[in-house]
């Protein structure tokens, strides 16, 4: 390992990422014309390493190859180097994964791409060791074959960079729609993925993946299927239960290396706890776990704690290594505990969280309770559940008070608009639904945040730190941006959030929208890139085609204006080639299409000037996510919706009009007869 002392081209960019590679041998450029054209003036292939700084395998790779000597040499010699933060160009990530997808088979990252100087891929992989082994190529290997093919095959290259964009760009155009059967194929394939014992779906790795967790909720109330519900309700106390949660600091890791979710990839996300914080949520509002209140708590509190910039944004991630080691911030050693706690309480405190002496990862050990139930400990304590967590809860902090003495794992402080709009939407849906005032205050903040600092006129932009906002806005950064203001509006009544989730819909739409094949593009038209990527798969968090549908299908329903709908049908006529060959990757947008197709209820709560607690108070209590509420007196309404222009108060008192399949029932005044036909 080198220890380089003077800095490349990284140096003065902004990104986390870019900077841990800033003082690597590697002569380094960012993504830029600067590079491409050093690479057209020397006739240079181009290598393009791709991660994010809270990668484990980045890390591992940086430390093998880019910091040492005879890699840079080889790198500096015959190639052109970028280095590229995935988080902050997803367009550019997107159209060099789904290459290296199409080439090997798989992706991830670190995305280790070559390309001609005018950008076209013609070799990919992912991770490299510096050396070959276990029958995987040597980086080394790998950058003396490329060396020499590129000068040798040029016009072969070339040739086979045109054909993988043409392909690419083909697969991007081609449409059908979404087939008839296509939610009952869903459930079936969760169905056959489903792990019983664990929760979750398919084998390890397993991921929380809460979009699809949310899908299920939605199929159980509107298809009247108990099964599904089950499959969330196991899924979400396995990962609870796991070490992929942090007991003692609340939140949770990425995903989860075995079917236990007991040892995870340590780094944490904030699109996890947004998205999960959801999931526990709207569980609670089908099955009253009440476990589930108290994790979205932990959530809130260690956003708040660790994540929140002091103007109110969030950042974006913590790495799983801390000192060089992964996992190490996270693990404890019986004789930890009974340092911080006292031999009876470390006894205690490890017979409940599974912390031996062998330990279960690395001769260390990482607490869980999968294999002892809270119930079953209570029992075997003599006391109540709420008893054994308000104990649990007195040892838990006094051992986080122990752990943030340790070196804590670095911090991704960048705040990306996208990410934040996600964690709003989850804090405001969780305080609407358990009342928690905090959340909507925090969620607030946020978007203020937002509001004040990432847009620039009518411009959004995607990535601030350290005072520089910069990057334009994506899809994910408007269509997420939309869900928040849908939730901070039903959330506090307040009409400026539907007034500002309109202007970012139009905004959206000419800026993204495809009118040659439908849909939206990820960036905008003036990339420079070799093409515009178009995503609709629902990875690691809902694809910006998926919100956008949910979101403009909602706004489309709330306001009346159904010029929003017809884009959300025509994504539904798009993106079916796609979805058909395997729905259980595209469970938000699939979700999307289930409100569709089953129908929404819109409920107007006209309400006289008296009154402070509406019907849609109470009705957070029941899950109902195909209603849509309209709520507050009659110029707050028209202003919002104008088809309510007409819509008066009867007897002087809060009134409620209720609407579905395009037809409205009489006027009421009777708060108990509208939850009784809208719960039955």
């Amino acid at each position: 390992m080198t220890n380089h002392k003077k800095p490349n081209r990284l140096i003065a960019e902004k990104s986390p990422y870019l900077l841990q590679h800033a003082f690597q041998p590697v002569d380094w450029y960012p993504w830029g014309e600067e590079a491409f054209a050093k690479a057209r003036r020397e006739d240079k292939p181009v290598f393009v390493s791709i991660g994010y700084s809270t990668c484990h395998w980045c890390h591992v790779m940086a430390r093998e190859s880019f910091e040492d000597e005879e890699v840079a040499q080889l790198l500096n010699a015959h190639f052109v180097s970028i280095k590229l933060d995935r988080e902050e160009r997803p367009d550019i990530d997107a159209i060099y994964m789904s290459v290296c997808q199409a080439l090997t088979g798989h992706g991830g990252w670190p995305l280790s791409v070559f390309l001609t100087p005018d950008q076209k891929p013609f070799y990919a992989g992912t991770y490299f060791p510096k050396e070959s082994r276990y029958g995987q190529p040597g980086f080394l290997d790998v950058l003396g074959t490329v060396a020499s093919a590129y000068h040798k095959q040029k016009e072969e290259i070339n040739r086979s960079g045109d054909k993988i964009i043409h392909t690419l760009k083909q697969m991007k155009a081609d449409h059908a729609p979404i087939k008839e059967d296509i939610i009952d194929n869903a459930f079936s394939a969760f169905q056959t993925g489903f792990d019983p014992l664990y929760g979750g779906f398919g084998e390890a790795p397993k991921f929380p993946a809460p979009h699809q967790l949310l899908f299920l909720l939605r199929y159980g109330r509107w298809y009247e299927n108990r099964r599904a519900v089950e499959m969330v309700e196991t899924t979400l106390e396995g990962i609870a239960n796991g070490g992929i949660h942090d007991h003692i600091g609340g939140g949770f890791a990425r995903y989860a290396t075995d079917r236990k979710w007991l040892v995870p990839h340590f780094e944490k996300m904030l699109y996890d706890q947004a998205m999960l914080m959801l999931a526990y949520t709207e569980a609670w509002q089908v099955t009253g776990n009440p476990r589930w209140p108290r994790i979205v708590e932990r959530i809130h509190q260690y956003v708040v704690r660790n994540m929140q910039d002091e103007k109110g944004g969030f950042y974006s991630a913590e790495d799983a290594d801390s000192e060089g080691v992964e996992g190490k911030f996270y693990l404890w050693t019986p004789q930890d505990i009974a340092s911080a706690l006292g031999e009876e309480k470390a006894r205690f405190y490890c017979h409940v969280y599974g912390i031996t002496e062998k330990g279960n990862y690395k001769s260390a050990n990482i607490p869980n309770r999968i294999s002892r139930s809270l119930t079953e400990t209570a029992q075997e304590q003599g006391m109540t559940v709420a008893e054994l967590e308000k104990k649990l809860d007195v040892l838990n902090e006094k051992l986080f008070q122990v752990r943030e003495k340790r070196v804590r794992p670095h911090k991704d402080d960048k705040i990306l608009t996208s990410w934040n709009a996600l964690m709003i939407a989850a804090l405001a849906t969780a305080g609407r639904i358990f009342k928690e005032k905090k959340y909507v205050d925090t969620a607030q903040q946020a978007f203020h945040f937002i509001e004040n600092t990432m847009w620039r006129k009518d411009e959004l932009f995607a990535r601030y730190r350290d005072g520089d906002v910069n990057i334009q806005g994506y899809l994910d950064d408007y269509a997420f941006l939309m869900w928040a203001c849908d939730a901070l509006y039903e959330a506090t009544w307040q009409a400026d959030y539907v007034v500002k989730m309109k202007e970012t819909a139009d905004r959206m739409i000419a800026r993204f929208w495809d009118e040659a094949h439908f849909g939206f593009f990820l960036n905008q038209a003036d990339s420079g890139l070799v093409l515009r990527p178009k995503e609709v798969y629902d990875g690691a968090l809902p694809s910006g085609n998926s919100v956008a549908a949910m979101m403009l299908l909602k706004l489309a329903r709330r306001t009346g204006k159904m010029d929003y709908e017809a884009f959300v049908d025509k994504m539904f006529q798009a993106f079916g080639t796609e979805i058909n060959s395997y729905p259980m990757g595209y469970a938000w947008f699939l979700s999307a299409y289930m409100l569709g197709r089953k129908g929404t209820k819109e409920l107007v709560i006209l309400t006289d000037e008296k009154t402070d607690e509406p019907l849609a108070g109470v009705l957070n209590n029941v899950y109902l996510p195909e209603v849509i509420p309209l709520v507050g007196r009659s110029a707050d309404l028209y202003r919002i919706a104008s088809y309510t222009k007409d819509f008066t108060l009867v007897n002087h008192k809060t009134t409620y009009y209720l609407c579905e399949h395009f037809a409205c029932r009489k006027p009421t005044n009777n708060a108990d007869e509208v939850i009784k036909v809208l719960t039955t």
